[in-house]
């Protein structure tokens, strides 16, 4: 099998999918490759939920991409006609008073100065409005009410099915393999199924596959895995929206952050943290009992309710980091005719409706201001991870 067209984006996650998008509405021929049933089970994006939140510290650039991606998942809705992203608002607590939690102050200062609405609120007034909260643990933290979560498999499989109408060539079922070079110019890619997609430029937006097919990058960027767990509440109602929402549990202290009872009738639980090295295919993505513990520890802190519910499924949700946290946009300085999309590093798919057109501004070299941050750049190894709500710790949660 061959094929021929001007762009191939390898990978249907939401770099991927977004881009094939966007480069299909400026009038290109597109192919999207990926080793399918999409959404592809082993991606990062296909999960049940992901946070969109603006808060990101003093990052100004990051919340106001967010405040663009929020009006895009709006408008998404509409075009699937049905709500994939949930509007809750996000609850960010502190166990010390604000100013202490740099992330949590940072993000609140941050969303006043862009002109947005956050409400202080006191640990009285945190447990009086969300009364899952009943510990007194958590002294301080605001409430943003623009923010939420996107049940984001079913958000990639609705982009892949509009890809398919609008005429993007989505081809399932192919595992990209080799880029096809023509001395330094990249012409494709082969797969392992033993086809050929010939194209004038490719975009590799593979996740954390990326670096194993492009080895150069191994030193920048690793897949990581994170603990997941979904809780079947005895008494659903402390934690049904409005009554529980999207949180941030002092998440840069501690890792952990939530969501409010999901369609699947669970609570997720997840940690945002350093995770554990993974092979992206070859590894079980398996929770430890170390995390189990913690996980213990932060519902005894946190939400005692929970501690006797039924754990009914966990997984390690798998991220493509690069040292520095931030996406990976840009051509490659060495091969013509390729474009790398990738290291969403734990935090990339809240901006899914903005990824497309940045993606295609950068390979089409159009100017693009936000750009700038996610060039291919020279890091050192001993690069620190500038995610400011990410929790950087040892592995095991010890402080």
């Amino acid at each position: 099998m061959s094929t021929s067209s001007e762009f191939l984006v390898v990978g249907a996650g939401i770099f991927g999918v977004t881009t094939a998008l966007s480069l299909r509405s400026r009038g290109y021929s597109v192919a999207l490759i990926d080793p399918g049933p999409l959404p592809y089970a082993l991606a990062a994006s296909t999960d049940v939920s992901k946070v969109v939140r603006m808060e990101y510290g003093s990052n100004r650039q990051y919340m106001r991409m967010v405040i663009g991606a929020i009006e895009g998942f709006h408008r998404w809705n509409e075009l699937f006609g049905e709500t994939l992203y949930h509007e809750t608002g996000i609850l960010a607590a502190t166990k010390d008073p604000m100013h202490e939690s740099e992330f949590v102050n940072d993000s609140y200062q941050m969303l006043l100065e862009e002109g947005q609405s956050p409400e202080r609120l006191s640990g009285e007034e945190i447990t009086r409005r969300f009364p899952a909260w009943t510990t007194g643990a958590y002294v301080d933290g605001f409430y943003n009410r623009r923010g939420g979560y996107a049940e984001s498999g079913r958000v990639v499989g609705k982009l892949v099915e509009h890809a398919a109408a609008v005429g993007v060539e989505v081809q399932p079922g192919q595992t990209a393999h080799e880029l096809v070079l023509n001395g330094s110019r990249v012409t494709g890619m082969r797969t392992r199924e033993g086809a050929t997609f010939h194209s004038d430029h490719t975009v590799l937006a593979a996740g954390s596959w990326t670096p194993w097919l492009l080895p150069e990058l191994q030193s920048l960027m690793t897949a990581t895995g994170h603990p997941i767990f979904h809780l079947k509440p005895k008494d659903p109602a402390p934690f049904t929206e409005p009554e529980f929402v999207v949180f941030f549990g002092d998440t840069a202290r501690t890792g952990w952050y939530g969501f409010p009872m999901l369609r699947e009738g669970i609570v997720k639980i997840s940690r945002h943290g350093v995770g554990v090295a993974l092979h992206p295919e070859n590894d079980e993505r398996t929770v430890y009992e170390e995390d189990f513990t913690q996980l213990r520890l932060f519902l005894e802190d946190t939400f005692p309710a929970l501690l006797d519910a039924e754990i009914t499924y966990t997984r390690r949700c798998l991220y493509n980091d690069t040292l520095d946290e931030h996406f990976w946009i840009d051509h490659h300085p060495e091969k013509e005719g390729l474009s790398v999309a990738t290291g969403g590093s734990g935090h990339g798919f809240k901006f899914g409706p903005v990824l497309g057109d940045l993606i295609a501004d950068v390979v089409e070299d159009n100017p693009n201001d936000w750009a700038r941050m996610f060039r291919w750049r020279e890091l050192s190894p001993g690069t620190t991870g500038q995610e400011a709500s990410r929790y950087h710790g040892d592995a095991n949660g010890a402080g």
